[in-house]
């Protein structure tokens, strides 16, 4: 029988970068890209890859972490020793149990890019879908939901968490994003997501 941990924390980092921790003390980071700070890596006992693009994995950094590393086993990592996942499949990671869904990258133009891109569900839990609007397939208490791409549109961000139907949601992937267009996206966002979405500024937690 599987134990579900229960999550005490979800912290918030730059662009899709999210530090999960639960009360046996393990540590999940998710997507720590190379504009992610530095600190979401500290003490981290496992990290989830969603896919190849260095706005969600520092190569650099993982080479050095010593720690087991998740992604889609398609994925095209030079020198990354990780752990390849693909889509369907459960595992354990720092303790936390996770399902892998999904497949592609969303697509941006004609078929680029084309790439391995998986969405992970934490503990039945909680949804990151990386670059894709795949949906989990099932309700999760909490979604987050990308906000900015060149492969993304605003009325999609809010139909993702219309469709997903979560008990909250918070923005991801906004990066790139500055604070006119940020203030745009949230009020979208919050106006016509049903009371369900939030946006944690970088550094604070849930």
């Amino acid at each position: 029988m599987l134990t579900r941990v229960r999550m005490t924390r979800i912290t918030k980092y730059t662009h899709s970068c999210v530090r999960l921790e639960h009360d046996g003390g393990g540590t999940l980071v998710i997507d720590p890209g190379i504009w992610s700070e530095p600190e979401a890596l500290v003490g981290a006992d496992a990290v989830l890859v969603t896919h190849e693009h260095d706005d969600h994995m520092d190569l650099l950094r993982l080479k050095g972490l010593g720690i087991p590393v998740y992604a889609p086993k398609a994925a095209r990592i030079p020198g990354l020793d990780f752990t390849g996942v693909v889509a369907g499949e459960e595992f354990t990671a720092a303790g936390f149990r996770v399902t892998a869904h999904g497949g592609r990258h969303a697509r941006i133009y004609g078929e680029l890019p084309d790439c391995a891109n998986l969405g992970y569900l934490v503990e039945d839990s909680l949804y990151h879908p990386g670059d894709s609007l795949h949906l989990p397939g099932r309700p999760v208490e909490t979604l987050l939901v990308p906000l900015q791409g060149s492969w993304l549109k605003t009325d999609e961000a809010i139909e993702f968490v219309r469709r997903v139907g979560p008990e909250r949601a918070y923005g991801i992937h906004d990066g790139q994003i500055n604070e006119r267009g940020l203030g745009s996206l949230n009020g979208w966002l919050t106006d016509q997501c049903e009371g369900r979405y939030r946006w944690l500024p970088p550094g604070s937690s849930a």
